[in-house]
């Protein structure tokens, strides 16, 4: 296929308050697969369908958030591209050698006009979804897909207050493309922006905060609508906090969760949404249909959706 450049979303570091908690959260009621711990104590998981070593990384600290997220590119040739033009953009680059992250290639390492630390990798160790790659079947062992049934990670959002940097940076330098947008009918300024390097409706977003380096959600891609419901049974049985039940975005169509880890970090679960291609053009949103835009079938924004971050 022509999908080239830089790929998807392949990395998360998230920081959490209490690993046991952080561990039945994440592994025992999600059903992310627990792939290794590190010295320092971090722990790793992947989606059952992620070939990719991990992308889910848990930090213990005294603090919920975000540590760092990363997106994996092509190969090394992008790698050294990319380098190039974000040099000729003014951004400061990084260089990471390769094994200082468990089972990933060398990295670049760079901070967004949000504060955001972001890198990006050509290679992480391949462990494979269980079917294998010769004649793989579809559906893997019994107990491979569990607790939520997630696919594999699927974006994120972030929170600052220079959005249109953001945009620049991810549209001139990573050829993102700007899918959707939010904006203040008055005044016209970006409050939400989502940038898409696939087919996606976004694998990565914006939303405007006063303060910059703000966590506010990871989201992780469920099969089908029906499988968000099945989740939904799930979060209520284990009393998982919910910031919003099973609802719809106008932004992007996907059928939503979201809820809360024990540290206060918020998580997303999402499937369908259209189709984005790179001649799609960006849809623009308004103030004056704020609800509709964010939850489709209540037509509600809660507080908590547009002010509790980490």
């Amino acid at each position: 296929m022509a999908l080239r450049g830089v790929l998807r979303a392949g990395e998360v570091c998230i920081r959490v308050m209490d690993m046991a908690l952080a561990r039945r959260h994440y592994g025992d009621r999600m059903g992310l697969h627990e792939v290794m711990q590190d010295e320092a104590g971090q722990v790793y998981y992947k989606a059952w369908d992620e070939h990719d070593h991990h992308s889910i990384v848990l930090r213990e600290a005294d603090a919920p958030g975000m540590d760092y997220f990363a997106f994996k590119v092509f190969d090394d040739a992008t790698l050294d591209a990319l380098e190039l033009r974000l040099i000729a953009h003014g951004i400061a680059v990084e260089h990471i050698a390769a094994g200082v992250y468990p089972h990933s290639g060398r990295r670049l390492q760079l901070l967004l006009p949000t504060g955001h630390t972001m890198q990006l990798y050509a290679h992480k160790d391949q462990v494979g979804n269980s079917l294998g790659l010769t004649n793989p079947g579809v559906v893997p062992d019994e107990g491979v897909i569990r607790g939520f049934r997630i696919n594999r990670l699927d974006h994120l959002l972030l929170g600052g207050n220079q959005l249109d940097a953001c945009v620049r940076l991810f549209t001139e330098v990573f050829e993102f493309d700007l899918s959707e947008k939010l904006v203040d009918h008055a005044s016209g300024m970006s409050l939400a922006v989502f940038l898409s390097c696939s087919t996606k409706p976004h694998d990565i977003a914006f939303v405007f905060q006063p303060d910059n380096k703000r966590f506010h959600h990871v989201s992780f891609l469920l099969e089908s609508a029906q499988i968000v419901i099945r989740a939904a049974d799930l979060i209520g049985k284990y009393r998982i906090s919910v910031d919003v039940g099973p609802n719809r975005h106008g932004i992007t169509r996907g059928a939503t969760i979201y809820y809360f880890d024990p540290s206060g970090n918020r998580n997303e679960v999402v499937a369908e949404g259209y189709v984005h291609y790179p001649d799609t053009p960006t849809l623009v949103w308004d103030t004056r249909e704020i609800g509709h835009a964010v939850f489709a079938q209540d037509n509600v924004v809660r507080d908590s959706f547009l002010n509790v971050l980490t």
